[in-house]
């Protein structure tokens, strides 16, 4: 099966060049997803814990919107800038809002700062149905 583009108008979209997901058979691998308001386009207001909270309610709306789920995620990237989570106690906390049966397999490097105040990017692997 050829891999297809996925991209849905009810989560913000990063830019004209880089798509919201790929969906290859059965998996459908989300790409990096920060916290942006869709309705004001602007990342939202309140630092990290925030940001981090904004990008899993959008990861959320992709993977349904693509015909997936949060219970589904098989493997998930998350990219913080260095010094904002030292101990993983604000991830560790949002994560098990939004994987409260399972969790996926995590990585979690830790960067530079990314250009325009964003704090956290989160990408992920998933099962579709």
């Amino acid at each position: 099966m050829e891999p297809r583009v996925f991209n849905t108008h009810n989560a913000p979209r990063p830019n004209a060049f880089v798509p919201q997901a790929v969906i290859a058979g059965n998996f459908l691998f989300l790409s990096g997803t920060v916290g942006t308001d869709l309705s004001t386009g602007k990342l939202v207001a309140g630092g990290y814990e925030k940001q981090v909270v904004q990008a899993f309610e959008n990861v959320k709306t992709i993977l349904e919107d693509a015909g997936s789920s949060m219970d589904k995620v098989v493997k998930i990237t998350v990219f913080m800038v260095s010094g904002e989570d030292p101990d993983f106690s604000v991830i560790n906390k949002v994560y098990s809002n939004f994987f409260p049966k399972i969790t996926p397999a995590r990585s979690a490097p830790q960067v530079m700062p990314f250009p325009g105040g964003i704090l956290f990017s989160v990408e992920c692997i998933a099962v579709i149905d």
